[in-house]
């Protein structure tokens, strides 16, 4: 009988469950093999080669063997733990949405460098002051992107009319913007203001060093927050539930009046 074939992935850690008595069941994201969940034997035992390997949110050179059922993981070595961003409340909470999303949007079998490395740079912005709120925007946008879901931001979805510089409407359901003059019936309409449009335009072209430095109000920043993450919750089919507990902490943060 031939040997169980091996494989060496660089991988990020989405999340992990407890299996059995000591073993841990990981959900990651791998550079070249797209979402992969692996068992860890034994990897909740105090002298596992494994413990401070496997927590979430880690990017770590993981050696896998094949198995009948689920992979197995021999080894692993940590390349980025994020230490600093784990430390934090605001951070750790954000990374967590991050992982959830690509959780839902990645898939088995199906590598995405390009959402791998989206992954890496939010973590690593964040990690640098997890306060700001941009970088859930451009990854929100550039996971739409990626997943090839990018919503219209320059002709009417509807009548394929150049969309001209004034406020709008936008639908996730229907594919992005459209202008004042089309209603389809099947659309979820919401209205879209010409700063945000304007807003997402640039995030589109840009860097997330770039985008992460926008300076916007309060209410911009709030209209950018409810379209992207109402359309990344239309495609993945429901609720992220770290969304939640970032909604609460962000309320428990704002200054009380």
């Amino acid at each position: 009988m031939a040997p169980p074939k091996t494989y060496r992935s660089e991988t990020v850690i989405l999340s992990y469950t407890p299996l059995d008595e000591a073993d841990l069941l990981v959900t990651m994201y791998t550079k070249d093999r797209g979402k992969v969940r692996a068992v860890g034997k034994g990897a909740r035992r105090s002298t596992s080669k494994l413990v401070g390997h496997l927590e979430p949110l880690t990017v770590v050179n993981m050696s896998l063997i094949n198995g009948r059922s689920m992979d197995i993981i021999s080894q692993a070595e940590v390349i980025q733990s994020f230490s600093s961003l784990k430390e934090d409340l605001t951070g750790i909470s954000k990374g967590l949405y991050l992982a959830e999303m690509i959780d839902g949007f990645g898939s088995e079998n199906s590598p995405s460098p390009h959402l791998y490395q989206l992954m890496i740079d939010t973590l690593t912005v964040l990690q640098a002051d997890s306060s700001l709120e941009m970088p859930l925007r451009f990854f929100e946008f550039h996971l739409l992107q990626v997943s090839g879901l990018m919503p219209e931001l320059y002709f009417c979805v509807e009548c394929r009319n150049e969309l001209e510089p004034d406020a709008h409407q936008f639908s996730p359901n229907v594919g992005g913007t459209l202008c004042l003059d089309c209603s389809p019936e099947d659309a979820h309409l919401r209205p879209l203001s010409l700063r945000a449009l304007k807003v997402l335009r640039l995030i589109e072209r840009s860097g997330i060093l770039e985008a992460s430095k926008l300076n916007i109000s309060a209410n911009l920043s709030g209209e950018l927050k409810s379209l992207l993450s109402t359309t990344v919750k239309y495609w993945l089919g429901k609720e992220i539930h770290s969304n939640s507990f970032l909604e609460r902490l962000h309320n428990e943060t704002l200054p009380k009046v």
